[in-house]
């Protein structure tokens, strides 16, 4: 199993330059069985990221390019009136796939935006009353401007609830970017990318993450890091964040090779998984993801062997 991960990382390795941290929290959340939401500047590298790990497995892949035009229908598919079969067929919109790029999803209508919420929650579809399963794995990868980007609808809560994660970019160094530059400068890595894993070994994996083991110490310690969040000004995280923060440590932990989670691994993922679900924090979520990483500092972490044995 931890080869085929490997096989990824390395993949995404040959196109990405600099974003490892970013790579490993992208695929801890896959395994976990989650969504994420990539923010950052245009440039920055989200959507070749998205299509790199896409590429990486032998899965299907979709695209929607979010515009504020778009209708709910463009995602999710429609019923259209077939005049030589004399009956209503239904088209499939891109939203049935394995691995969805949502790009620039805040350029969409909130109503648009929604069309999304029962897939990533359910991984179904209903179009005029008929549900429809979404095949196995499923995982949307959002990418997003920030919200004063000229033309932007920010997310509602509901929706970004949806992500497991939400990461940035960050900035390249100057001896990454000259790297980037001498690897793109007679070639295009992302368009020979080949999968290196195929769609059933996509599927143990995630079976698999559900079985890394957590130290009864460890699931008290992060449900007290969510319990920090909340206070008589600030609704904080909800219980829905406790179990995300408890996935994404799971998938963190097999990223890295183990199959049992050490705090390291919590303190890891905390602010990508608690970031977005912090309502009503004072300030936003940069001083949210500073508070979050303050407070880690001062919840005691419990010293154990964390190995089943």
């Amino acid at each position: 199993m931890q080869e085929k991960i490997g096989a990824v990382r390395e993949n995404i390795a040959r196109v990405m330059v600099g974003s490892e941290e970013v790579t490993d929290l992208l695929l801890a959340a896959f395994l976990a069985g989650g969504h994420v939401l990539l923010e950052d500047m245009p440039g920055t590298g989200k959507t070749v990221l998205a299509r790199s790990m896409a590429r990486s497995m032998d899965v299907r892949f979709g695209r929607i390019q979010f515009t504020p035009d778009l209708l709910p229908g463009d995602v999710t598919g429609i019923h259209y009136y077939h005049q030589q079969r004399g009956e209503f067929i239904f088209r499939e919109g891109p939203v049935f796939a394995n691995i969805l790029l949502a790009d620039e999803i805040n350029r969409a209508t909130p109503r648009t935006q929604s069309a999304l919420l029962e897939c990533m929650a359910e991984g179904q579809v209903t179009v005029d009353g008929e549900t429809r399963e979404l095949a196995e794995p499923f995982m949307v990868i959002a990418t997003q401007n920030p919200v004063e980007t000229y033309g932007c609808f920010p997310l509602p809560e509901a929706q970004l609830d949806r992500f497991l994660m939400k990461l940035s970019m960050g900035s390249l160094t100057q001896a990454q970017e000259r790297a980037m530059v001498d690897r793109f400068i007679d070639a295009e890595p992302l368009a020979s990318l080949a999968p290196v894993v195929t769609q059933e070994e996509t599927r143990a994996l995630r079976a698999k993450c559900r079985e890394i083991y957590v130290h009864a110490d460890l699931r008290s310690y992060l449900v007290q890091i969510v319990q920090g969040t909340r206070s008589a000004t600030a609704a904080g995280v909800s219980p829905r964040g406790t179990l995300a923060l408890l996935r994404a440590a799971q998938g963190y932990a097999m990223v890295r090779g183990r199959d049992f989670v050490t705090p390291e691994d919590i303190k890891a993922v905390a602010a990508p998984v608690l970031v977005h679900r912090w309502i009503g924090g004072e300030g936003g979520e940069r001083e949210a993801a500073a508070g979050i990483r303050q407070f880690l500092q001062t919840v005691p972490v419990p010293t154990e062997n964390w190995s089943r044995s």
